[in-house]
């Protein structure tokens, strides 16, 4: 696993303001935001932007990635296409954990119109310091793989 505290921040259109709040917060936290845009309100489409991200963090450019479209759901299945990505949509800090902890989570997607800032920094804290727990959770993680093709 790549180990060099850099994240890779991608949205759709919808979602540029809260994409830049949480750069600027990972950055205080010591982390090295990576963001690749878009930077301009025109209309784009989430599946090029989260599959954008997905590839820099399975090159190991980066170590995590966070990505953000409406929901979060659109943009996150774009992510899971590339191999080597496990993506979950975050709306909780416990699923931000667990994901992390259970599944090996290397990037999360969060959806700018279902929440709040506050809400959605909460989030990234607890995705960026939970820690994969490894043991029975590493065996399921290990059947994933086979089936990415």
């Amino acid at each position: 696993m790549t180990i060099n505290k850099r994240v890779v921040l991608s949205s759709d259109h919808a979602a540029i303001e809260l994409r830049q709040v949480i750069a600027a917060h990972i950055a205080d936290l010591g982390w090295e935001a990576v963001d690749i845009g878009p930077t301009t309100p025109e209309s784009t489409h989430y599946p090029k932007h989260g599959q954008a991200a997905a590839q820099r963090v399975a090159d190991g450019d980066c170590q995590f990635g966070i990505i953000l479209c409406g929901t979060g759901q659109g943009i996150m299945m774009a992510a899971n296409k590339v191999k080597g990505i496990r993506c979950g949509v975050c709306a909780d800090t416990f699923s931000a954990r667990m994901i992390r902890q259970h599944n090996d989570a290397n990037m999360m997607s969060l959806g700018v119109r279902t929440l709040g800032e506050g809400l959605a920094l909460d989030i990234v804290d607890a995705f960026l310091t939970a820690e994969f727990e490894g043991g029975r959770h590493a065996t399921r993680v290990d059947m994933i793989e086979p089936v990415e093709g």
